[in-house]
């Protein structure tokens, strides 16, 4: 089951948000996530978030979710700091690069 934090679930509106490159090397065939841009308020938060997650809604790593199309643990995602977001973005995903086949 995947879990699903509403909008900005674990911050508010004062919170700063910053920006992040998420990615992993686990799955990286076809119908994959290999990478994401997202809004977090920190780098652990940024790890936990799913890139098939809309904006305003945030899907969390969950192992029975996943169908191997991105990592299956925090621990298996990359992040690097890229700045931080304009006032009013909410945690979630920005951009995400997914591989179709």
């Amino acid at each position: 089951m995947t879990r699903t934090s509403k909008l900005s679930e674990g911050a508010s509106l004062g919170d700063d948000m910053k920006l992040y490159r998420i990615s992993q090397t686990i799955n990286d065939g076809y119908d994959t996530y290999d990478s994401a841009i997202v809004a977090a308020l920190t780098d652990d938060q940024a790890k936990e978030i799913h890139p098939s997650s809309l904006y305003g809604t945030v899907e969390l790593i969950d192992d029975d979710s996943n169908m191997g199309c991105w990592a299956y643990s925090v621990d298996q995602v990359k992040c690097e700091y890229i700045g931080e977001a304009v006032e009013g973005t909410l945690k979630g995903v920005i951009l995400a690069s997914f591989n179709a086949g």
